[in-house]
């Protein structure tokens, strides 16, 4: 319902934006659950005047009407009620395991943060081992609640929506007025079945990513943090004197490095997230607090532009914690150097685009394509990991090049196929940012005609090689939308790991698409069309177009069946929407460019080309 996403590293910040995008998530869960509670009354309601209704009126019902009313239990209350137990009830015992973990914390955290700097060195480094321990337990339940509420959000998009779909489908079908009723909403029915198609298909190839993500941020939690020189954020405890009595109060703080400005808000996460007023000023100095001038550890003195001589005193959460904050702030600390010396790595490997690195995917490419070009899923199954780094390293080697023979039986297609996809793990940013698919198309060519050569070289190497497998997909069922599918996260990689970007992996399988379809295209043409795009809408309102035989096609083929390859929702009055294997009768050219017109359900209207295959 609009939704924000709620992005692992915020676990980390926990910070009060966080919360609030939290809690909305909650409060849509809560919702979502009350109405399924009056949805399954309603439809209990109703199974029970049907069943009434058919005791008293059995001819107004066709014959197996009975078997409509027996299943409607199966059909819609159980999948809901599975749904708002299993889904929605696992999100709520997430909660209360995560409000109890935030409860320990903070009070683990404030325990500590109280002990004196006077202890034992030794009681400290325990008391510190301890604190982490429960950090590092607290931000692992912090990421499964959010996997979980974000899991079940995509969730209800279609398992909610099915079982209503399902049992108004067999209503219609039985009872005679509602079949009546049910041709007026077909279209409808057809829009919000693709929809859900999509949406399902999206959430099944995208979990197992975020999930995989989750996993890698509680193994090396470090990594994901978002700490930058340029800015620092975090919570900090300041010291507040009142009538000769000093406090301690807990405030979400963040710092603008470019205009020293060090913003505050009065906020903890056990005070059920009420936010309190901001305040903020431009900094003039740093100091590293010392031991011995204070009891308490971990602190800092900060002073304003607009309050000299004032020092106002801050505790940071660790010493690291510190540190990080001296650093941001340019503060006096013992530490020599800073971050913005440290050099910025990025995750992807680069692939070697040599002579060597060329020689050994063309070796990969012609086994391939001469031994393994029908066998069905290439590309999607993958090999033995242990294999595959095998066959690269003999491959690489020069001295091992040559004796590597990959028309033997030795080596597996499928090894081949993700020794290729591994070497291929290099960074290839195609932004695409038009929907237009002409405008994709033109922004596309233009980009990969900017990248360094022997990019553009293994570029059109490895599409050249994809739409070869892709004209052989009646046999290896490797489609170009499925090619795009294995290829896009593989080729476009986002400079983030972030869920936002999984999320956006459909962007990614539409680029390799559009460089598939248009591998052999010089110049990027108008009338281009990419796979699971639509012909341009450039076409005429119906209602202008010329009905004079001039405009009819230079010959008239016999007219024929036509199946679906894609979804297909219509954007216009005069097109069909349908879903793949919809089976289309009397399809004929039309006089759109791109175009082809055929009836469906007794409808006439225009399909996308490069939408179906001929039967």
């Amino acid at each position: 319902m609009g939704l924000p996403a709620l992005e692992f590293s915020d676990c980390y910040l926990d910070s009060p934006q966080f919360r609030d995008r939290l809690k909305s998530h909650e409060l849509e869960l809560d919702k979502t659950n009350k109405f399924i509670k009056e949805l399954i009354k309603d439809g209990k309601a109703l199974i029970q005047a049907l069943k009434s209704k058919s005791s008293i009126f059995l001819w107004g019902f066709k014959p197996d009407t009975h078997d409509l009313i027996e299943n409607a239990d199966d059909v819609l209350i159980t999948p809901l009620e599975r749904f708002r137990k299993e889904q929605i009830g696992a999100a709520k015992e997430a909660k209360k395991k995560y409000d109890k973990e935030t409860e320990k914390y903070c009070g683990v955290l404030e325990k500590h943060l109280s002990l004196s700097a006077k202890k034992k060195e030794s009681h400290l480094h325990e008391a510190d081992s301890q604190v982490d321990s429960v950090r590092q337990h607290f931000y692992e339940v912090s990421l499964e609640y959010v996997f979980k509420v974000q899991e079940v959000q995509e969730r209800k998009m279609f398992e909610f929506v099915e079982p209503l779909l399902a049992f108004l489908q067999g209503l219609f079908t039985y009872y005679h007025h509602g079949y009546e009723l049910a041709k007026d909403f077909n279209h409808f029915k057809t829009d919000l079945t693709i929809s859900i198609q999509n949406t399902r298909n999206r959430f099944e190839s995208t979990r197992s990513e975020v999930e995989s993500l989750m996993k890698k941020m509680k193994e090396n939690p470090h990594e994901h943090k978002s700490i930058s020189p340029h800015t620092m954020e975090g919570y900090l405890f300041i010291q507040e004197k009142r009538s000769f009595v000093s406090t301690w109060v807990k405030y979400y703080c963040t710092y603008q490095r470019d205009s020293k400005r060090l913003s505050m808000v009065l906020f903890d996460q056990k005070s059920g997230g009420k936010i309190g007023e901001e305040e903020s000023f431009i900094l003039k100095s740093c100091t590293r607090r010392k031991t011995d001038s204070i009891e308490k550890r971990f602190c800092f003195d900060v002073e304003a532009v607009d309050r000299p001589g004032v020092m106002i005193t801050m505790q940071a959460l660790s010493e690291e914690d510190r540190r990080l904050w001296m650093e941001a702030m340019d503060g006096r600390e013992p530490y020599a150097g800073n971050l913005s010396n440290l050099p910025c790595f990025y995750f992807c490997l680069v692939a070697q685009l040599d002579v060597i690195g060329f020689n050994v995917i063309k070796k990969f490419i012609y086994a391939v394509e001469t031994r393994g070009i029908d066998e069905q899923g290439l590309y999607r199954i993958v090999g033995v990991n242990s294999r595959v780094q095998k066959l690269l390293s003999l491959a690489m080697d020069p001295k091992t090049f040559a004796d590597v023979e990959l028309d033997s039986s030795e080596w597996e297609i499928k090894t081949i196929t993700s020794s290729i996809k591994h070497y291929l793990r290099y960074p290839l940013h195609l932004p695409c940012s038009h929907t237009h698919p002409c405008s994709r198309v033109a922004e596309i060519h233009s980009i990969v005609h900017r990248l360094p050569e022997k990019n553009k070289q293994m570029l059109e190497l490895l599409m050249k090689h994809l739409a070869n497998v892709a004209s052989h997909h009646q046999q290896n069922l490797m489609t170009v939308a499925n090619l795009g599918v294995v290829f896009g996260p593989t080729l476009l990689r986002p400079q983030e790991e972030t869920v936002a970007a999984i999320m956006d992996i459909k962007f990614q399988n539409i680029v390799v698409e559009i460089l598939i379809e248009n591998h052999d295209t010089d110049r990027p043409a108008c009338s281009s069309t990419c796979p699971g795009e639509k012909a341009q809408r450039t076409r005429p309102h119906p209602a202008a177009r010329d009905p004079s035989p001039s405009s009819a096609p230079p010959h008239t083929p016999t007219k024929t069946k036509a199946r679906a390859l894609y979804a297909c929702k219509a954007e216009h009055d005069s097109e069909l929407s349908f879903i793949a294997g919809t089976i289309f009768e009397n399809v004929h050219p039309s006089r759109e460019p791109g175009w082809l017109e055929g009836t469906l359900d007794g409808r006439t209207g225009l399909i996308p080309e490069n939408y179906v295959e001929f039967m």
